[in-house]
């Protein structure tokens, strides 16, 4: 069987783009060779990154600073993906905040005599939210330390860390992964890849093994990821759900917003944990769901999630069920229409699998906006959300 993806990026270019197929699918596809030339711009920098690390105070055991990681919808979830990774290798309190709540919110989240870093993402660095908050904190917080990521070497949070590169530092991207298409893909996976960089300041040659694996298990993923999204989508669900664990939570939630985005709603999404979906969410799992499992490797919290599989199966909920996991470990093809395996080790640790698994999530958008008769590069025919969200009324 042709490779659906694959069968988009060789239209036409006039078709792709009277479709609304220029952008998006070759976003999509681009991602595993973008994350080496991601991790070698953070590797160049390094250095740079040490500096600020170190300022800030990380390492310093129990004197460390709280951690924000902050952004608003994708870039929030790129924080809820890394902050596990980050507690374990910085051991210290690490948490994703929205950058919508700490704009409302700000005081209850800083406290006097205590040190803060912020890490901030932002594709475009001119989210309104991401922006006033950089500008507030850098008038008024003298004391918090910065770490932007973004794509966008013009945007006004790259312009506000140049002006105080004595506590703030923009980490750019390549313009490639600045995504063209109105949702976040390559973006979300590149930001969270070099977050994960950043994580590993102290090692960037071990981390550089990590990344191989990643990109060959990505390349390697992706068309069968797109078979499975294709069949799927095709089924016509109006709901899907979608749980995880740890860092793959977030991957639920991403997935979870790039369907509702890419099909401008007409297919209503969830997440949850396995062990949260049994508290009441259960119910929204009818005749009409996509069921999408994204399975961990650790042994702990795959029995809670296989658990979940089986009473999901018992009770015949969902109308199709995919399962994606890790290769060599126990079979879970009877409790899934679709069983998706990543090419790699049983015990590859699921702090490094988001920009993996979250590729399906995309690819299902992308193929339900099509069904839908959508063009997934501005799936929003009213104008509902745009690329950059549009400027908010900002109150003291």
């Amino acid at each position: 069987m042709p490779d659906p993806l694959q069968q988009l990026l060789d239209l036409p270019p006039i078709e792709k783009t009277a479709r609304g197929l220029e952008h998006t699918p070759h976003e999509i596809w681009q991602q595993p060779s973008t994350w080496i030339q991601t991790f070698e711009r953070c590797r160049e920098r390094n250095s740079e990154l040490k500096s600020l690390l170190c300022g800030a105070g990380v390492g310093r055991g129990s004197s460390s600073p709280a951690v924000y990681l902050v952004g608003a919808g994708t870039s929030d979830y790129i924080g809820r993906a890394m902050a596990p990774l980050l507690r374990r290798q910085w051991r210290c309190d690490v948490w994703a905040l929205p950058s919508t709540t700490l704009l409302t919110d700000f005081d209850d989240f800083h406290f006097a005599g205590r040190d803060y870093l912020w890490i901030s993402f932002s594709r475009s660095g001119d989210s309104p939210e991401g922006v006033a908050l950089l500008e507030r904190a850098l008038d008024q917080h003298r004391t918090i330390r910065h770490l932007v990521i973004t794509c966008n070497a013009r945007g006004q949070m790259a312009q506000l860390c140049a002006r105080h590169g004595e506590r703030a530092l923009a980490l750019v991207l390549d313009d490639a992964v600045n995504d063209r298409g109105l949702a976040m893909t390559s973006s979300f996976s590149n930001m969270l890849l070099a977050g994960q960089c950043a994580a590993h300041w102290e090692n960037p040659a071990d981390f550089g093994e990590i990344v191989g694996v990643i990109a060959e298990t990505g390349r390697q993923f992706v068309p069968a990821a797109a078979e499975v999204a294709a069949a799927v989508s095709s089924v016509e669900c109006t709901r899907a759900c979608f749980v995880g664990s740890g860092a793959l939570r977030a991957v639920a939630d991403e997935s979870a917003l790039k369907v509702v985005e890419l099909s401008a709603g007409k297919v209503t999404t969830l997440a949850e944990t396995p062990l949260g979906l049994r508290h009441g969410p259960m119910s929204s799992v009818d005749s009409n769901s996509l069921f999408v499992a994204y399975l961990s490797s650790e042994r702990r919290r795959r029995g809670y999630e296989l658990d979940l599989l089986y009473e999901i199966n018992r009770k015949q909920l969902g109308r199709v069920r995919v399962a994606v996991t890790v290769q060599g470990i126990d079979d879970v093809s009877p409790l899934a229409d679709y069983c998706l395996s990543l090419d790699c080790a049983a015990d590859f640790p699921d702090l490094y699998r988001p920009v993996l698994d979250v590729m399906f999530g995309q690819l299902v958008g992308l193929f339900a906006s099509m069904r839908h008769g959508l063009k997934p590069d501005q799936p929003s025919p009213n104008g509902a959300i745009t690329r950059v969200v549009q400027p908010i009324k900002l109150y003291s």
